[in-house]
């Protein structure tokens, strides 16, 4: 209603117009005089354009905003990311930062907020979209924040994100917790290498990667009659350098969590040892960076016997080809590499390990979800119910025994 009030108005204060040649071309020609009685001169090659125009100019007129340089989308994103930061936790800011920086501010940067179209955005989003399903769906509604943040401070008449659709990405694989023969194999082939530590906090512990890689030993208490530690940092990498963050994603994530044996053990062996602070170091005592990650990893993947792509330096340059290694091999570059998983493992699949087999040891759900750290009791829930109800062997026991029952009832 009140853009069509806005409309009328506009056509009543616009000048008659009249036309003019310009290299053999008519053009319509109106005027508009601004705030300081100064006359605008506006051309277009229809009525129709020369309306749009002149509406347009005399909105900004309106709202004191004609003449001013608009800003690029870069300048506008770094200064919206500066007003978030003062109410959002910087874990979040990390994440919106990375977001803004690859997807909006690396396609759109250089252009004028005013001048980003719908298509612009579709084309920009197109890496977003083989990402998956919620990386996506947070560019969307980052895309969305922003560019409505602009038009509430009148930096832009139209919001082109009104019809950018959230549907996209590539839907995520489910999640498949190791079985105990998978995950004796994982240990046993990490044993004295790098990622062994990792691999048992993860297992043992159920800790994200982002926790096992800020602990430190003030965290870790072993002498004491049943061994435990506290997650209370949280690792971060910002142009590959790592991040610790005391401020941790949500309350819930800040818990108390019982070392079993074997992970004490570990842990007892790893301290005697240590010269860092951090229970998982680099050469120098501090915390990875993603890169140092990626390679700590690399010794999981490099055992694993599955096909994959790699590459070789070949007359001084790099080249790819598909590597077939066979389960008990050595590689053929490295006669310390054994070729001993079968399987593919994630760092994230450890900790859905843990999870899993607190629900099949009957741990209650209130339980998991305080081990888990999970603050949203429902992503408990659904992990309880595809563990509890999806073992075959299990269901074909409970339904015998509620049959048993039904028909012991019927008999009598």
């Amino acid at each position: 209603m009140a853009e069509k009030k806005h409309t009328t108005r506009r056509m009543n204060m616009i000048p008659k117009y009249g036309t003019v040649n310009v290299n053999g071309h008519q053009y319509f020609r109106t005027r508009i005089t601004d705030d300081e009685g100064k006359r605008i001169a506006i051309y277009a090659p229809s009525r129709k354009e020369l309306y749009e125009k002149a509406c347009k100019i005399e909105y900004q007129i309106d709202n004191h905003i004609y003449g001013v340089e608009a800003p690029t989308v870069r300048e506008y994103c770094e200064k919206w990311l500066f007003m978030k930061s003062a109410n959002c936790r910087e874990t979040t800011m990390i994440d919106y930062r990375s977001k803004v920086k690859n997807y909006i501010i690396k396609p759109l940067g250089d252009m004028k907020m005013q001048d980003v179209t719908l298509d612009d955005i579709r084309m920009a989003t197109i890496p977003a979209g083989k990402k998956s399903k919620s990386v996506f769906k947070s560019v969307n509604v980052l895309y969305k924040c922003i560019f409505k943040s602009a038009m509430e401070s009148k930096i832009i008449e139209k919001d082109p994100t009104v019809f950018l659709s959230e549907d996209g990405g590539v839907p995520q694989k489910e999640r498949i917790p190791l079985t105990d023969e998978q995950a004796e194999k994982l240990i046993e082939a990490t044993k004295g290498l790098p990622p062994y530590l990792f691999v048992l906090l993860g297992l043992y512990a159920g800790l994200r990667r982002e926790e096992i890689l800020a602990l430190q030993w003030d965290s870790v208490y072993l002498d004491c009659d049943a061994p435990y530690l506290t997650v209370r940092r949280a690792w971060h990498t910002e142009n590959n350098q790592p991040v610790i963050l005391t401020e941790l994603k949500t309350k819930a994530a800040h818990r108390n969590i019982p070392c079993p044996p074997r992970l004490s053990e570990a842990l007892k062996e790893a301290k005697e040892n240590s010269r860092s602070v951090y229970v998982i170091a680099n050469r120098d005592g501090g915390p990875l960076t993603y890169t140092q990650f990626q390679r700590l990893w690399k010794f999981i993947k490099t055992r694993t016997a599955l096909p994959r792509k790699a590459k070789k330096k070949v007359g001084g340059k790099y080249v790819k080809y598909m590597l077939y290694p066979k389960l008990g091999e050595r590689a053929r570059n490295n006669g310390h590499v054994v070729y001993t998983l079968d399987f593919e493992v994630t760092p994230h699949q450890l900790r859905h390990t843990y999870i899993t087999n607190l629900i099949y040891a009957s741990v209650d759900p209130k339980t998991v979800q305080y081990l888990a750290g999970h603050e949203n009791s429902k992503i408990t829930m659904d992990i309880y119910a595809k563990a509890k109800y999806n073992r075959p062997e299990d269901v074909v026991l409970q339904l015998e025994d509620t049959f048993n029952a039904w028909n012991e009832s019927v008999a009598q």
